[in-house]
């Protein structure tokens, strides 16, 4: 009972829900099902209503799995009653829903219940099985019935003649009622010319029957392919009422009838003037004619007898332009006004047609054939028209007649057209003397391509070059656009008469016409034995001649019918050639089939398609290529559907083949974001989409991740995440894991194409715009256009969206919804829309808005994943979505209109915008920089050349000011725009190569050099050898304007992949590799040879006989060169003079090279919080203090930065060409020790890990040799700045890298510390090191220290540790004057830095308390001149009130020590050393030195107690208190190490037990409370346990003597070491 009551309730829920309770479907159906095993009757009737009611709130394919997995079931009442549910379930199906994929696995197991012992569980399944062949077709059925036997196969087809389908037919599927329904009752009403009883007549007439025939009288029209030109209806209708049209038949009628009637309508005198020979009284007549038929009732004209009369000697051979003008008028009139016939209408046309050349009555007559085009159907009309006027000779009727076609095609729509007629009349006008003629028919060839597109090219080839230049041309004009909303005739009424589906179905039907009207050729009987046995032959030879008969037979025939013989298996053999030659051959004809065929190549996917498919696995990336190309130019014609449908697909992804793999994978992730739906057979993919994510190959797994948000939008989460039920438990989480990533990325379904218009006519592929312009504008504003008849100049015309189309369509104030421009008539003119009015008046204001952390947004929003990344290899319409949607928070909204029009017109209107405001608005550009480039690489896909011009010239004026601006473009600005500008070096036209390269250069100016690198090796890898040649080119400018170090990621890979360019096929690449490997090796020498490797003998050859041939140039040839490449290096005449001296080269100025290039890369990688164009100002500074380290720089720095400014804006670029240009002569001068060494120091910057240990491995072995280490004297700068460029590598990006094994970092991190301790172990060497590059260099190591993230590694705390005793000798071996400048120049740096951690300037200073404490040992060999300069400054930038502002009371305590240890041990000599500074008076430096020296004074005068003040006491008790604190830095040190903490604790007690005033406090006054404590407690338990007054116990003692030091170590590492000496 409670179950019944609980199915009721189930089977209330489903029927009021809806589809609403689909989603739950799943989880109450096998419950149900399981419960068909109750016997009670009324029990299972309320289960059978309540899963009826469920089923029809899903779908079939959702519980397909549910109900197979009960089909096996032991207990015979379920597998009866779920036999008998599958049977009511296929009742409500229809053909379209059984897909192959749907159907088996059900006939299967049905086909097991026919067999069954229990005969009710039988009836069922044959009840089942009769359902699905009377819904499905025995065609789709029989397939899975072949072993079944024949008395079995016969009571199947018993039980489907009695099947009763829902709606109660017998015959018929629910496809054919569905059909049918909308004319039900108005069978007389039939599309297009169906209904006409003079169908035959008319179609005789008129020209070749089309392929619609006639419906049967009564019968309702197929809903298919509506009738054509022939018998006058321009399109078949849906039977809704707003879209009827219904033929006009009328009878010919007698003259005496016509007067008769005539003369009943108008007035006699009308009547009796007509042929009167004074042409005022016949100007009279047709007044009065006009003002009756204005008057008359539409029911009451008689349309024929006027027209007749009209006719009426003299007719159309009137001589009076006057009258002539009223009689056409009158016919306009007629046709508008009344029930105009084809038979009134064959009357006026002749004469029409003569009369609209006339120059006074011309656009007459063209109005006239336009009112009866309107009344009879355009396509009935212009065949007419067009045979009457080329039956005569008059060039002027001819071209004029051509115009209004034209024209009327854009206002009437393209369905119905005969394309066949058009195109024989034109090439008669093409081929004719007049030249108005011809510009005519070149008009009309552009209108027509509007809607056939570039298939009509074909008609035309035979054409001469001269005429079909200016075809191409027209064709070019229209390429991007859309055609424009039909406005007369029936195709303006059928817009939104339709649902949305419906909508969709007749654009596909109207695309089809147009393919259909293509003549096709039958190439069957040219497909012959001999042929096909010459493309099967054994000679590789004579099969290649197979394959070009082929391919000449399809080029002649154009288009073709599907039907070509034994064409199809001939074509698959040679797929599988062994020839690879041939397999390309191959696939080229099978493109050429594809568009010779068209739609109908359909056909032939599963027996050549899915062969096509198999090439992907192909192991050469050409032919892969060219069968990725075929296979898209079949999707082209095919759609996806055949492809998906079946288990072809997934048979072939279950290939482990990883090319085959990765290339099916990317084709799926490309296309199936674009379909709308996809059969339900996908889902056999997915459990190889599951393995591929597991692929060993990592390029395999990396395009499985692309792929599975896109399967997932069709299959659904759910399903995807039952199918990994079947994985080991490990592969299920981990691709449950990545499921769930996928499902936050996972894309919508793209919308209906509902902005495409049906009534226009236009092919599928015209509505999709499959041009890469056309693509661009997919997603675009959406302009409505107004009716003319009723727009007004303020009448709206609102853009909508695709979910509010029909919504504007039904207010009547717009015809149609279109996404490219509408041009009326031939002058072009547009309506204007009341948005765009308003729009014009307002455009004050910036157009770039700045929005605060806009731009740092959109990056994070795209590193996290939340919305798409920019690559792609053409712009899909979700990418441009996307894009308008980021801009329209920062753009001005009608610039966003002109960027996203759809006429290239206003992309160079917008251009010309941005361009204007570029200099006004700086600050706006560079915020919303992202999105502009962005937008740049869409008109990057345009075809316009214009367009393309435009804005390469805007990118050129862009990169100019973002370099003045100090701008670096950030990662990922390079990584969406840089691809696509390499793409267009390979453009065919010089102009726009030149303009690339240009832009090019000046982007190295904002972005560095050695990662433009990578993005051009890239371009190296393309098919198009223009594109390959020119990258060789640039790289070879690169390597030669900056030198090896540009090379990525090591100048060995990135050589050997130029040298890959020696034996290209195509010459220019080959000459620009040579050129570019000759430039290297004129600036590395013979090395080159060893890092290029093994080539051919013939590559090697040609290398080595270009490399002489650049020997013997002569130095201005090279000079000349290097002038050639313009805005390369834009250096100061100084520096180009300097450079052209001669081949000596400098380790100073190289020096400075390399760390210009350091200093850029480090403004650019910085972290700091503020505006990217105020950051270089404090390396400015950092730089020249490098550059002129010679002991006078601090007073000359602020001249310094004025006069270098634009070294630093430019700073790679200078010195280094040049210099390495004539690098062979200084070979000549230096050992080839010293060459090694600075190759492998450039390694040691290297961005591979694995390049630099080997490097770092190099140099540990010179160091740790003796003899050999004073080979890296003069490198040490070199080698420290290679150094702490990789340990800011290693920090910014090996760091961040969750796929680096962190193992590795570690053994880099090991390598360097190695190498630097070495390296400091020698005094002579580590005193070479600089006072810059050892600020850069203490900065990297205590940032090192700092970083939490290497403290998480498994040997992080042995890093710190080493680098703890780097930093001691660092302090300990370099040169002590140059150690000590740097550390004063780096906290003074650090205190400035607002994002500059506190722990960073504490581990400075105890750094300098340490250095202080080396001062009574150093003070002779420093230049006190210098550090008395750098305290200058320092308390310039921080007098002493600012620093005491400082939370910390460290700085100005370091200061003070510092300055009166100096005074200490120079005394009153301390003041002769001021001598390098200009203005004293600029700090407090002097006064402060006096006023210590005379406190110092008076302390030494008098002889007080040492305890009473400390600071006379350390004055008067030189030695004996030195050497006090000496022994107390010592134990103190102990204490601070875990292994002595308890010797040390014992050695302070007792050394205070010894020297019971000794007075400890500066020692514990600057540690942490619970250091201080901690010596507290252990001194009292010492003194405790040698009392013997207590005894502690082990487990706490233990713990106190190994304590763990959390405060210390949030100090920093080297917190002990330094803790011997503090400020007091």
């Amino acid at each position: 009972m409670l179950v019944a009551l609980a199915a009721k309730c189930l089977a209330g829920l489903a029927t009021g829900l809806r589809k609403k309770f689909g989603q739950y479907a799943g989880h109450v159906v096998p419950t149900i099902l399981e419960k068909f095993k109750e016997k009670k009757p009324q029990v299972v009737q309320a289960l059978q209503e309540a899963i009826d009611a469920i089923f029809l709130t899903t779908t079939l394919q959702n519980l397909s799995e549910d109900i197979l997995a009960v089909m096996d079931n032991k207990n015979p009442t379920i597998k009866q009653q779920t036999s008998l549910f599958i049977a009511r379930s296929f009742r409500h199906c229809t053909p379209s829903t059984f897909s192959k994929g749907l159907l088996k696995p059900f006939c299967a197991a049905l086909l097991k219940h026919i067999n069954d012992p229990a005969p009710e569980v039988r009836d069922a399944a044959f009840e089942a099985l009769a359902t699905a062949l009377k819904v499905a077709g025995e065609k789709a059925v029989n397939p899975f019935l072949t072993d079944v036997d024949k008395l079995k196969l016969d009571r199947i087809k018993e039980c489907a003649e009695k099947v009763e389908l829902t709606g109660g037919g017998k015959v018929g599927g629910g496809a054919d009622r569905k059909e049918s329904r909308p004319v039900a009752g108005k069978a007389p009403v039939l599309s297009g010319a169906a209904g006409d009883k003079d169908t035959k007549e008319n179609v005789v007439k008129s020209g070749p029957p089309k392929k619609a025939p006639a419906a049967k009288a009564g019968g309702p029209p197929k809903k298919g392919k509506q009738a054509a030109a022939g018998g006058g209806g321009s399109a078949g209708t849906k039977g809704k009422k707003g879209a009827e049209v219904k033929e006009i038949f009328e009878p010919e009628l007698s003259i005496e009838v016509c007067e008769e009637k005539a003369s009943a309508v108008l007035p006699a005198s009308c009547i009796q003037q007509l042929d009167s020979g004074n042409w005022k009284e016949r100007l009279a007549c047709m007044e009065e004619f006009q003002k009756a038929v204005e008057l008359m009732d539409k029911n009451e004209m008689p349309c024929q007898a006027l027209v007749r009369m009209l006719a009426k000697k003299p007719g159309w051979k009137e001589t009076n332009f006057q009258v002539m003008q009223i009689k056409l008028r009158i016919v306009a009139l007629v046709a508008q006004k009344g029930t105009f016939s084809k038979t009134s209408a064959q009357i006026v046309l002749d004469g029409l047609v003569d009369k609209i050349g006339d120059v006074k009555c011309g656009n007459n007559a063209k109005e006239a054939l336009t009112a009866i085009a309107e009344a009879c159907q355009l396509p009935w009309t212009a065949e007419q028209v067009m045979s009457m006027a080329f039956s005569q000779k008059n060039p002027k009727n001819q071209s004029e007649t051509l115009n209004w076609l034209s024209n009327a095609i854009k206002e009437f729509g393209f369905l119905g057209l005969n394309v066949k007629a058009f195109i024989s009349n034109v090439k008669t006008a093409l081929a004719a003397t007049n030249p108005a003629v011809r510009t005519s028919a070149i008009t009309l060839l552009g209108v027509l391509y509007l809607y056939v597109g570039p298939s009509l090219r074909m008609f035309f080839e035979d054409e001469k070059p001269a005429l079909l230049s200016q075809i191409d041309a027209e064709f070019e004009k229209m390429q991007g656009q859309t055609p424009p909303a039909p406005s007369r005739g029936s195709s303006r009424h059928t817009v939104g008469a339709g649902d949305d589906g419906e909508e969709g179905e007749d654009q596909e039907e109207a695309g089809n016409d147009v393919v259909d009207l293509l003549p096709r050729a039958d190439i069957s009987d040219k497909i012959t034995s001999d042929l096909v046995s010459k493309i099967g032959d054994k000679n590789w030879k004579i099969r290649k001649e197979g394959l070009d008969e082929v391919a000449s037979i399809i080029n002649e025939a154009k288009f073709i019918q599907p039907s070509i013989g034994e064409l199809a298996p001939a074509l698959k053999s040679r797929l599988n050639d062994s020839n690879k030659i041939l397999v390309q051959q191959t696939l080229s004809i099978l493109q050429q089939l594809a568009i010779a065929i068209g739609p109908n190549i359909k056909q032939h996917v599963k027996n050549l398609g899915i062969s096509i498919i198999t090439i992907l696995g192909d192991s050469k990336s050409n032919v892969r290529a060219a069968s990725l190309t075929t296979i898209n130019a079949w999707t082209e014609q095919t759609g996806m559907k055949e492809w998906l449908e079946g288990e072809d697909l997934s048979e072939e992804l279950k290939k482990e083949n990883p090319f085959l793999r990765q290339e099916l994978l990317g084709w799926l992730a490309e296309k199936l974001p674009t379909l709308r739906t996809v059969p339900s057979d996908l889902f056999f993919c997915v459990p190889h989409l599951y393995s591929c994510l597991e692929d060993r190959n990592g390029d395999v797994r990396k395009k499985a991740q692309d792929a599975l948000p896109f399967f997932m939008m069709h299959l659904g989460f759910e399903k995807m995440a039952k199918a990994t039920g079947k994985l080991k438990t490990a592969s299920k989480d981990q691709v449950l894991t990545m499921l769930e990533k996928a499902k936050a990325n996972m894309p919508a379904k793209p919308a209906p194409p509902k902005a495409c218009s049906r009534a226009a006519g236009a092919a599928p592929a015209k509505c999709q715009t499959a041009s890469g312009s056309g693509e661009d504008f997919m997603a675009s504003s959406v302009d409505t256009k107004p009716d003319p008849k009723k727009a007004k100049a303020g009448g709206t015309a609102p853009k909508t969206k695709h979910s509010d189309i029909n919504a504007s369509l039904t207010k009547g104030n717009s015809s149609l919804t279109k996404i490219k421009p509408i041009k009326q008539g031939i002058q072009g003119k547009k309506v204007p829309s009341k948005s765009n009015l308003k729009e014009d008046d307002d455009r004050s204001g910036p157009v770039f808005v700045i929005v605060p952390g806009g731009k740092e947004q959109r990056m994070k929003d795209e590193k996290g994943l939340k919305v798409l990344k920019w690559n792609f290899t053409t712009p899909r319409d979700e990418y441009i979505e996307q894009l308008k949607t980021q801009m329209s928070s920062c753009i001005a909204k009608w610039l966003q209109d002109e960027m996203f029009h759809s006429d290239f017109q206003h992309h160079n209107k917008a251009i010309a915008i941005m361009v204007d405001h570029l200099e006004g608005e700086k600050d706006g550009v560079i915020s919303c920089l992202d999105l502009i480039l962005k937008w740049v690489t869409l008109r990057f896909f345009d075809t316009n050349t214009s367009v393309l011009m435009k804005a390469l010239e805007y990118l050129k004026l862009l990169f100019t000011m973002l370099n003045q601006e100090e701008y670096h473009l950030t990662e990922i600005e390079a990584n969406s725009f840089i691809p696509y500008l390499v793409l267009k070096v390979g453009e065919p036209k010089d102009v726009i190569r030149r303009d690339v390269r240009a832009i090019l250069n000046r982007m190295c100016l904002v972005y560095p050099a050695s990662k433009m690198f990578t993005f051009i090796m890239e371009g190296t890898k393309s098919k198009n050898s223009k594109q390959r040649a020119e990258c060789l080119e640039e790289l070879g400018c690169l390597v030669e304007s900056y030198g090896m170090n540009v090379c990525q990621p090591t100048p060995g890979k990135a050589l050997k992949e130029m040298a890959v360019h020696i034996g290209d096929r195509d010459n220019t690449v080959r000459n620009a590799a040579l050129n570019t490997i000759v430039t290297v090796y004129n600036v590395h020498g013979d090395q080159v040879f060893k890092l290029i490797g093994n080539l051919s003998e013939k590559d090697m050859s040609m290398l080595e006989e270009r490399i002489k041939r650049s020997a013997k140039r002569p130095n201005a040839a090279l000079a000349k060169q290097v002038e050639e490449k313009p805005q390369r290096i834009q250096s100061v005449s100084a520096n180009t003079n300097m450079l052209r001296k001669g081949p000596v080269e400098d380790m100073s100025s190289k020096l400075k090279i390399m760390y210009r290039t350091y200093r850029i890369q480090a403004r650019n990688m910085s972290g700091h919080s503020e505006a990217t164009h105020t950051v270089p100002r404090e390396f400015q500074l950092d730089l020249d203090e490098i550059e002129n380290d010679n002991g006078t720089v601090r007073c000359e720095m602020p001249a310094l930065v004025q006069h270098k400014l634009d070294d630093i804006l430019e700073p790679v670029l200078i010195p280094e060409p040049k210099i390495r240009a004539v690098s062979p002569h200084f070979d000549d001068m230096h050992s080839n020790t010293a060459s090694t060494i600075n190759f492998v120091i450039s390694q040691v910057a290297s961005g591979d890990i694995n390049t630099s240990i080997q490097a770092l491995a190099q140099i540990d072995e010179v160091l740790r040799q003796e003899d050999k280490a004073e080979a890296m004297s003069g490198h040490i700068d070199q080698f420290l700045i290679a150094t702490f460029m990789q340990l800011r590598l290693i920090y910014n990006t090996h760091m961040a890298d969750e796929k680096l094994d962190k193992d590795e970092i570690v053994k880099l991190y090991s390598c360097i510390i190695g190498n630097m301790i070495s390296l400091f172990q020698i005094e002579s060497l580590a005193r070479e090191a600089s006072a810059g590059v050892l600020k850069d260099l203490m900065h990297g190591l205590i940032t090192l220290m700092l970083d939490s993230r290497v403290e998480d590694l498994e040997e992080g705390q042995q890093v710190i540790r080493s680098v703890n005793l780097l930093v001691v000798k660092v302090l300990e071996k370099s040169d002590q004057t140059n150690i000590l400048s740097a550390l004063l120049v780096l906290l003074q740096d650090s205190l400035l830095a607002t994002a500059s951690s506190p722990k960073f300037s504490e581990l400075v200073m105890k750094c300098l308390w340490r250095m202080v404490r080396l001062l009574p040992e150093t003070i002779n060999t420093i230049n006190l001149d210098r550090i008395m300069l750098d305290i200058h400054i320092f308390m310039k930038v921080f007098p002493k009130e600012k620093l005491k502002q400082c939370k910390s009371e460290f700085p100005i305590r370091t200061l003070k020590t510092l300055i009166h240890t100096l005074c200490k041990l120079k005394g009153p000599k301390i003041l002769d050393h001021l001598t390098m500074i200009d203005n004293k008076n600029e700090s407090e430096l002097e006064a402060h030195l006096c006023r210590v020296m005379k406190h110092s004074l008076d302390q030494t005068g008098s002889k007080t107690d040492k305890g009473t003040e400390k600071g006379a006491s350390r004055i008067d008790e030189k030695s004996p208190k030195a050497k006090v604190n000496d022994i107390l830095a010592e134990i103190f040190k102990k204490i601070g190490s875990k292994e002595n903490t308890k010797e040390g604790l014992a050695e302070l007690y007792e050394y205070k037990k010894k020297y019971s005033d000794a007075d400890i406090e500066p020692f514990l006054k600057n540690s942490s409370q619970f250091f201080q404590s901690y010596v507290e407690r252990g001194l009292r338990l010492i003194e405790l346990e040698r009392e013997g007054k207590g005894r502690i116990p082990s487990s706490t003692a233990g713990r106190q003597t190994t304590p763990d030091f959390p405060a210390l170590q949030a100090i920093g590492p080297y917190s002990c070491l330094l803790h011997g000496y503090a400020p007091q």
